[in-house]
């Protein structure tokens, strides 16, 4: 069996360590990762010149900056600025490195703020998006319009996935920057720590979200890496080369607080913040290009609450 050589970008964050698990227990995969010390992915020299010493045959680019509404709505120029400049880097890369495959991982906040629901691929580009979270959605619409052009002008097998709003282990569990599965399950953690009465949420709690589990959104990337190209590329419009991966199930922020305040025993009450932000009203993924495809989520909502609430606990101080 040939092992060929599969580059993680971003292998210290929740995706990489998911995809770096999943990739583990493949016998004809040999592993290539790098420390922020060791490799600066916005610096485009020192990335060639890794393409060049390492013999890379398929690369996972899960390098991003990323982070909730707060933090992009604080931070717009850090969002789009980094997330260009490393995707680009490793993208070109990739090209002139003759990488033979590559997957791009992009996010769902890419479509437009009022899309028609369930999204599917070909709402990108359809309309505004929310300006929350725009700087961050423009780099990742470029990613994907990145590995596009290279697939036309060069031949090139540039893959793209846009996951769903995405938990798990090794998330961002800071309540001002993270995504909102984190930052609440720290805010109950504190507010049980602390016997408070009450935890705050930001919003009215009737936006819907959905979710995916890191470990279900792994899985998908490494199906689709795994279909040879005449497979993957069949029926997928040359300008609409990205395919959603989610749960294919929604629920309000509201349910969504509820579940964890049964998870983690909380006793106190909830308080919604209607004076806060809280993004698009609804955003679920049509999932049914994946699945046509032959993959289908395994981790349910609650049962992945269950098992990151867990591992928070275990690796908070």
């Amino acid at each position: 069996m040939a092992v060929k050589n599969v580059f993680v970008a971003g292998h210290r964050g929740m995706v990489g360590r998911a995809l770096c698990r999943a990739l583990k227990k493949h016998s004809d995969v040999s592993l290539i990762t790098a420390n922020k010390a060791d490799l600066d992915l916005t610096n485009q020299a020192k990335v060639i010149e890794f393409f060049n010493n390492n013999h890379i045959d398929e690369v996972y680019l899960a390098a991003a900056k990323v982070g909730g509404i707060h933090a992009n709505n604080t931070y717009p120029g850090e969002f789009i600025y980094q997330n260009l400049m490393v995707q680009t880097n490793v993208i070109h890369s990739a090209h002139i490195g003759n990488v033979k495959k590559l997957l791009f991982l992009g996010s769902s906040c890419i479509y437009p703020k009022f899309a028609d629901q369930p999204i599917s691929e070909d709402a990108l580009l359809t309309g505004a998006l929310e300006p929350t979270n725009e700087s961050y959605a423009i780099a990742k619409i470029a990613g994907i319009k990145l590995c596009e052009s290279y697939r036309r002008q060069y031949g090139k097998d540039f893959r793209s996935v846009m996951p769903t709003n995405l938990y798990g282990p090794y998330d961002n569990f800071n309540p001002d920057n993270g995504h909102v599965i984190p930052a609440l399950m720290h805010k109950f953690h504190k507010a049980i720590k602390s016997n408070k009465c009450h935890v705050e949420i930001w919003g009215s709690g009737n936006v819907r979200r959905e979710f995916l589990h890191v470990d279900d959104l792994a899985s998908a990337c490494l199906h689709l890496m795994e279909q040879d190209d005449s497979v993957f590329w069949r029926g997928v419009n040359e300008h609409c080369s990205h395919v959603n991966v989610g749960s294919g199930v929604d629920c309000s922020i509201k349910e969504l607080a509820e579940t964890l305040k049964s998870i983690t025993k909380f006793e106190g009450a909830l308080h919604f913040n209607g004076s806060k932000p809280e993004g698009t009203p609804v955003k679920k993924l049509n999932i049914s290009n994946i699945l046509e495809r032959g993959w289908a989520p395994s981790i349910s909502l609650r049962s992945g609450l269950e098992t990151v609430w867990r591992w928070y606990k275990s690796h908070s101080h």
